[in-house]
């Protein structure tokens, strides 16, 4: 019989596929806590354009990991690492049930395969040189050292690309060949959110009308308050292009064109990286989701 204090449910999916209804029902239901798994939402301040939950939308609801780095500072996958276990133990050790809720592939990844994260200290040597090459430069050559990360990464993303390659180049092996932890053992069950391409795009559009106003004061809010224009760039998605945007790069039609595009991308990219995993259980409602955590229980 499985110990039942060493279960962990993930509720994963694309951008915009309904996560947050979804595992605020669920963890209701079966007495449990949130785990945040998104590299955005860690970061204080980055609330609108990370689709950061609010407290209303909580409803009581215990969630862990959010809006804890300064977004000055880069957040590595080894950091969160450490913070998730801790917190999957602190809830099971209270008798509850721990939920990862996300959508970063690499975060999820580091937590139900236990791979081992390289503390790889920047060479600031090796970036200086890379970043005189181009973004497209940059892509190739990732491409070549890890095939695996390239599938998955933001090709658009100079800062990745570069992160990336220093770890690979400094660890001499892939991130995906990196050995894995065997001193904590988990008893996991991965449920994706199924949505069709046309479903995801709708739903990206309408989140995006929805929200434009807002990020375009809180990117303003953030610049203002020290975040320079290059580190909001780093950030990604909505960041980069309302970022662009503020400072009259592109105008705003641009800028919704881009965003919706970047995103439809994006939702691609992290479906490449959860099909590779064959336990991903998929489904469409809730129903079918309550099904399997009751039998996995």
């Amino acid at each position: 019989m499985a110990k039942t204090n060493n279960k962990l449910i993930v509720i994963l999916g694309p951008t915009a596929s309904g996560k947050t209804n979804l595992s605020i029902k669920l963890v209701k239901k079966f007495k449990g806590e949130i785990i945040s798994a998104d590299s955005r939402q860690v970061y204080k301040g980055l609330d609108i354009g990370s689709g950061k939950i609010t407290k209303s939308q909580m409803k009581g609801v215990k969630h862990h990991l959010l809006d804890i780095a300064n977004p000055k500072r880069k957040f590595t996958v080894a950091q969160y690492q450490k913070l998730a276990l801790k917190k999957i133990k602190q809830i099971q050790g209270k008798g509850r049930l721990p939920f990862l809720v996300g959508g970063t592939g690499f975060y999820i990844q580091s937590i139900v395969d236990g791979i081992v994260m390289p503390e790889v200290k920047p060479d600031w040597k090796l970036r200086k040189k890379l970043e005189k090459k181009t973004t497209q430069e940059l892509f190739l050559m990732l491409k070549k050292l890890d095939p695996a990360r390239a599938k998955t990464i933001d090709a658009k993303n100079p800062h990745r690309l570069i992160r990336a390659i220093e770890i690979v180049l400094k660890t001499g092996k892939p991130i995906q060949a990196v050995r894995r932890l065997t001193s904590y053992s988990l008893n996991v069950l991965q449920i994706g959110i199924k949505k069709s391409p046309k479903e995801l795009k709708k739903a990206i559009h309408k989140r995006l009308l929805k929200r434009v106003a807002g990020i375009i004061a809180e990117v303003k809010k953030l610049h203002k308050s020290g975040l320079s224009f290059k580190r909001l760039e780093e950030l990604g998605l909505e960041y980069r292009f309302v970022a662009q945007y503020i400072q009259k790069k592109i105008t705003y039609q641009e800028m919704i064109y881009k965003i919706q595009i970047e995103s439809e991308h994006f939702s691609k990219r992290q479906m490449t990286w959860f099909k590779r995993d064959k336990k991903i259980y998929w489904v469409k409602n809730y129903k079918d989701t309550e099904t399997l955590i009751k039998k996995f229980l």
